[in-house]
């Protein structure tokens, strides 16, 4: 099923239902995110923002503060891994059509840099196509320069929902 017979005016994934709505209110990307971290409460170690969030594509910013950081001074192997993580499982929660699923099932991830500065996680899905088993995604993990510190493979399994 490709990306664009998924969404047709009728079905509008909740999580972006959730978000159009907290972005109506001061400070509503701030609150969405924090929302989002209670009901995965791990997230909230890296303090994400939410940058884009529609249907095929996701953006989390973190910023470089010493709670993300590793031993040298830069941010940790792991704190960038939650941001994949999270890019990833978002934008499969806004672009799966409604009739699918999914659960990480691994993760290879490629430490391209150091990462020194603020981060922006990027997940594109606008040319998958979704059907039940393996979906591997892609996140990259980008510095201020815009040059890309990690990249990760994040394999997803989907099934029908019962």
């Amino acid at each position: 099923m490709s990306q664009a017979a998924v969404y047709s005016q009728e079905f509008i994934p909740p999580l972006i239902q959730l978000f159009t709505r907290m972005s109506r209110l001061p400070f509503g990307a701030k609150l969405f995110a924090r929302a989002l971290c209670f009901k995965a409460p791990y997230f909230s170690s890296i303090k994400p923002s939410i940058d884009t969030l529609e249907p095929g594509r996701v953006i989390w910013k973190i910023k470089n503060r010493r709670g993300v950081h590793n031993h040298l001074g830069t941010v940790h192997a792991l704190a960038m891994g939650n941001l994949a993580e999270l890019c990833a499982g978002t934008a499969m929660e806004v672009s799966l059509p409604p009739h699918l699923r999914w659960i990480p099932k691994g993760m290879n991830i490629e430490y391209l840099k150091k990462a020194t500065t603020d981060l922006t996680g990027i997940c594109d899905l606008r040319q998958a196509e979704f059907s039940p088993g393996e979906c591997h995604v892609i996140v990259e993990i980008k510095n201020t320069d815009g040059e890309m510190v990690v990249r990760a493979d994040i394999n997803m399994w989907l099934s029908e929902k019962k």
